[in-house]
């Protein structure tokens, strides 16, 4: 599956982040995944072509997503990103100033982010 599109979704939340690993997985997605926004940072640099969209929770320890975003934005400015939140509406105005592609409320629907993550990242492939 080597047009498989790729996804890095980056939560403080264990429990969130599997339920996305196994989602997007499933869909045929390729999933890597990060506990914070200084892991993320480091599997981008890594790989710095290789994924096509960002998934990150807002509020977490180290690097914030609003950082985290920020950062991407500029290094990395082929990545779509979609910043989840639960915080109420503060953080999803940062994120919008971080310049995030989505802004998506918790508690998310999985199956609505997949049709954000292809309505993104589609418009890129075709």
């Amino acid at each position: 599956m080597a047009n498989a599109a790729r996804l890095l979704i980056v939560d403080d939340n264990e429990d969130i982040l599997s339920t996305f690993y196994e989602f997007f997985n499933s869909l045929g997605y390729e999933v890597k995944t990060a506990v914070d926004g200084f892991a993320a940072l480091k599997i981008l640099r890594d790989k710095p072509d290789y994924f096509h969209c960002l998934i990150t929770d807002l509020v977490m320890p180290n690097i914030s997503g609003v950082g985290l975003i920020s950062i991407v934005k500029k290094d990395f400015p082929d990545i779509k990103t979609i910043a989840m939140t639960g915080y109420g509406d503060h953080p999803g105005a940062l994120a919008s100033e971080a310049r995030a592609d989505i802004v998506i409320f918790k508690p998310v629907d999985l199956f609505k982010i997949e049709r954000t993550v292809a309505e993104l990242i589609g418009r890129k492939e075709n």
